[in-house]
C-alpha cells in the first residue's frame, strides 16, 4: 500500500479499534431516570469536558443500548459518576457483563437533584442536562450543561480502562 493511499473502511475500523485500545480513559457510569421514574445506568469511557463557560461535558452513547433513547432528547437530566478503582464491580454490572442483574443493587446509590440517581462515593459526580445531541456513525454525541458537581473522597484514585481491561494510575 502506498503511503498516501487510504485503507479500506473495514481495515481502518479494525486498526482504529486496535489503536484506541492503547488509549487509557477514565471510567464513568451514566445514570438517569426515564419518564416513568425507572432508574437506568450504563458504563461509559467516552466522556470529556467541553467548556467551563457554560460548564459542559460530552458523552458518547452507542445507539444500540437501551439507555440511548433517554439521552437523545434535549432537557433530559442525568449524572456522570467518575469511578474509582474500588468500583470495578459497579462498572462491570453497568456495562452489562453480568447479564440482567439489577444495576443499582451494588454501590452506594442515592437520589440527587430532581431524583437523578448518583453514586455517593464516586470520585466526582456531574449532574447534567442534555443540551445538544448529534448522531455520528454508531453513537449519539451528547453535549450537556453541568448543573451541579459533587466531589467525592479527597484521595484521587480513578478507575482507568485500557486494552480491554482496568488499570489504575499507580501514582508515585
Amino acid at each position: 500500500m502506498q503511503e498516501n493511499e487510504l485503507k479500506p473502511a473495514e481495515d481502518l475500523g479494525t486498526s482504529m479499534k486496535l489503536g484506541m485500545r492503547r488509549w487509557a480513559s477514565g471510567v464513568s457510569v451514566l445514570s438517569t431516570r426515564d419518564e416513568s421514574g425507572e432508574r437506568h445506568a450504563m458504563t461509559v469511557s467516552s466522556m470529556t469536558s467541553v467548556s467551563d463557560n457554560p460548564a459542559s461535558l460530552l458523552v458518547c452513547v452507542n445507539t444500540q443500548v437501551a439507555l440511548e433513547g433517554h439521552l437523545s432528547t434535549p432537557g433530559t437530566l442525568f449524572a456522570v459518576n467518575v469511578l474509582s478503582t474500588e468500583h470495578k464491580a459497579i462498572s462491570n454490572r453497568c456495562a452489562g457483563f453480568e447479564g440482567e442483574k439489577p444495576r443499582f443493587d451494588i454501590g452506594q446509590w442515592r437520589d440527587g437533584p430532581r431524583e437523578v440517581p448518583y453514586l455517593e462515593d464516586a470520585q466526582a459526580t456531574f449532574f447534567c442536562q442534555c443540551d445538544q445531541v448529534m448522531t455520528y456513525g454508531t453513537h449519539h454525541i451528547v453535549v450537556a450543561r453541568i448543573v451541579d458537581v459533587k466531589l467525592g473522597p479527597l484521595s484521587i484514585d480513578p478507575l482507568l480502562y485500557i486494552d480491554g481491561g482496568y488499570a489504575s494510575l499507580g501514582k508515585d
